[in-house]
């Protein structure tokens, strides 16, 4: 396998919370009653979609880095009632995938992954993994998107990682988050 498909986890997971920076950032024009208002969504309202991101995030990235958690990370399904805390809670989950990734060697993204399931223990291949937690984000960050788009905070680009054109912003966002373009395409 090729140093470049270990490059793309690195940078999946930059872009993922790249865009989880962005989502939240958005989120917090929001009053507390609107972050939990009832909205049309399978996890019906930001509040419990931006939880569910969070407490899928800590099931696998802990199962990634070797942990036993298993379904005790959705014990409670809203770990951080309100952005205050959630928002430092996912930045610190999404340094950890960000770990994870930038530790991958072709033998460990070739390699499985034990996940305890409670009653069995899952495996499944680390490539496979990564790429199923990435569209499961992906997945919910568009609900909770489409959520925002009802209130009157507009919701933010988040399908553009490098976009023509808004290098000022990328940069002013990425040094929020203590990168820079090299630091994210390093080699």
């Amino acid at each position: 396998m090729s140093a470049d498909i270990m490059q793309t986890y690195r940078a999946f997971a930059h872009n993922n919370a790249w865009a989880n920076h962005r989502l939240l950032s958005a989120c917090a024009g929001l009053s507390q009653a609107e972050f939990e208002a009832r909205r049309t969504g399978f996890f019906p309202s930001l509040q419990r979609t931006l939880n569910h991101i969070y407490v899928v995030d800590l099931f696998y990235i802990d199962a990634l880095e070797g942990g036993w958690l298993g379904p005790r990370a959705w014990a409670n399904e809203v770990p951080y009632p309100s952005l205050a805390e959630l928002k430092p809670a996912q930045a610190a989950i999404d340094k950890r995938l960000l770990a994870v990734c930038d530790a991958l060697t072709p033998e460990l993204l070739d390699g499985v992954v034990r996940i305890n399931r409670d009653t069995r223990v899952q495996t499944e291949r680390r490539d496979r993994l990564l790429m199923h937690l990435f569209q499961h984000q992906i997945h919910h960050r568009g609900q909770a998107h489409a959520m925002l788009s009802e209130t009157s905070v507009a919701p933010p680009q988040l399908d553009e990682f490098f976009a023509e054109g808004e290098a000022p912003l990328r940069a002013a966002e990425f040094a929020e988050l203590g990168w820079t373009e090299e630091t994210v395409w390093k080699a």
